[in-house]
């Protein structure tokens, strides 16, 4: 059975191992790892996560202004990521289109994103950010139990030292956002 309570096909188990191996890959080279050095900061592998999420995730065409326009990642506040982030981003596409990172400073500049990515230093605004994207075709992401109880679709959480996330699909679906089961399968269980 899988995490989320149903039977997991065997290419499924497949896409997971690539999609860890790949994700894990993309952490090394950015950070400049080898097998000999540090593992990568929980910040390095949530980047890379939150930059691969969007492959696995359906927007409306409302979303975008156009087949060439970009899926732009928005940072809220302070970007606890370094350059990370934006070392993915410029080396990765998403269904074919560019990806921008945006650090975002004011509540009106979420409109302009498709990932939103709240960090738990600017937790005092959680309901705020998600406020401002309600009704939006907007991915949001953050890393407290906090934002994640006020309505946030993805939580990074940390299990013994390795980062994880849990999903809320149904605010996904109520933002017109349509998140692959392949990504669901891969998500710790987000109820008791």
């Amino acid at each position: 059975m899988g995490i989320l309570g149903h039977r997991v096909p065997i290419q499924s188990v497949f896409g997971r191992c690539r999609l860890f191996a790949a994700t894990f890959a993309a952490v090394m080279l950015c950070a400049g790892a080898g097998p000999a050095q540090d593992r990568p900061t929980d910040y390095q592998v949530k980047a890379a996560f939150l930059e691969k999420f969007g492959k696995f995730v359906e927007w409306p065409e409302r979303a975008f202004g156009g087949p060439a326009a970009p899926v732009v990642i928005g940072v809220f506040g302070d970007n606890p990521f370094g350059d990370a982030l934006r070392s993915f981003a410029e080396t990765d596409t998403i269904n074919g289109r560019p990806v921008f990172v945006r650090e975002i400073k004011t509540f009106s500049d979420l409109t302009n994103c498709h990932v939103i990515f709240v960090p738990a230093s600017e937790s005092a605004a959680n309901r705020d950010v998600l406020a401002a994207a309600a009704g939006l075709p907007v991915l949001t992401v953050g890393e407290t139990d906090e934002f994640f109880d006020a309505g946030g679709m993805i939580e990074f959480i940390i299990e013994n030292k390795q980062v994880h996330f849990r999903i809320r699909n149904e605010a996904a679906r109520a933002a017109g956002l349509k998140i692959s089961s392949k990504l669901l399968i891969l998500a710790r269980r987000a109820g008791p």
